[in-house]
């Protein structure tokens, strides 16, 4: 029987034990009855992967807890389709160590995450924290706008194909200046791969040495946390660039369904 108080499946790529999870957990429990299936252990940068190769195994850690030995994708999608008693009101993944803005949301685990909740029709959130001064982080701010933004959207809902990708400075509550609706930013990758040589002269490789730097540009996620604002995006599942349908109509496509029959017919007569 479903509660009159909204169910919220919590989730992460961070794993089932973050401290960032933790938080959510906390903060959102005022608002509803709250589920964690999220995965055993750190997953980070595991995109929208499924697992597919090998099964998958899920751990009742308690009553409302469960890890499971996937991705973050995983996660949402075994709680929604067979592991929760009740399909969710609202999926909230998150809080990430670190910030999921511009170009990494698509390798983000936390924002795939909310990625597979709106495929499968469940409105959703990815939120993040940014770094702090000597990589501290302090979730307390970031939990209470979690718990705002829920209530927003569990209140008005979320169009479909859209969830809302948050990103907030790693502040104080009281030193957060506001909230700004932002599009992605764009960074700029240097000497992203490190390459050393292991004891036995063999090379190896380290993706994501140099702090990236970003484009500064008016009214991106980026430019909006480091003035001190929390970034709302919202992202559309729908990545089509229809502006760019009238391009490629000039690109003479059928030339390239005839080289396609013709080598074809060119296989036939040869076989």
């Amino acid at each position: 029987m479903r509660s009159e108080r909204p169910c919220i499946l919590v989730s992460n790529d961070d794993g089932v034990d973050a401290a960032g999870i933790k938080a959510l957990q906390r903060e959102l429990a005022s608002i509803g009855n709250i589920k964690v299936v999220a995965p055993d252990r750190e997953r980070s940068a595991a995109s929208h992967s499924l697992t597919l190769q090998v099964p998958i195994r899920a751990y009742r850690l308690s009553e409302n807890i469960i890890s499971v030995d996937g991705t973050p994708t995983d996660c949402i999608m075994l709680a929604i389709k067979n592991l929760l008693e009740v399909k969710p009101d609202l999926v909230v993944s998150g809080i990430n160590r670190g910030a999921n803005m511009g170009d990494d949301i698509t390798y983000s685990g936390t924002v795939a995450a909310a990625m597979e909740a709106t495929l499968l029709g469940t409105p959703a959130i990815a939120i993040s924290l940014d770094r702090g001064d000597n990589n501290d982080y302090d979730y307390t701010a970031a939990a209470r706008i979690a718990r705002e933004v829920s209530l927003a959207v569990l209140k008005r809902g979320l169009p479909d194909g859209i969830l809302l990708n948050v990103n907030v400075p790693s502040l104080p509550s009281e030193a957060i200046r506001g909230v700004k609706i932002t599009r992605l930013g764009k960074q700029v990758y240097e000497d992203l791969i490190i390459e050393q040589t292991d004891p036995r002269g063999k090379p190896y490789y380290w993706i994501g040495g140099q702090q990236e730097t970003w484009s500064i540009e008016p009214n991106t996620d980026y430019t909006a946390v480091a003035d001190g604002f929390v970034s709302i995006t919202p992202i559309h599942l729908d990545l089509t660039d229809y502006r760019t349908f009238a391009i490629l109509e000039g690109w003479e496509l059928d030339s390239i369904a005839e080289a396609a029959r013709g080598r074809t017919e060119r296989q036939g007569e040869n076989a």
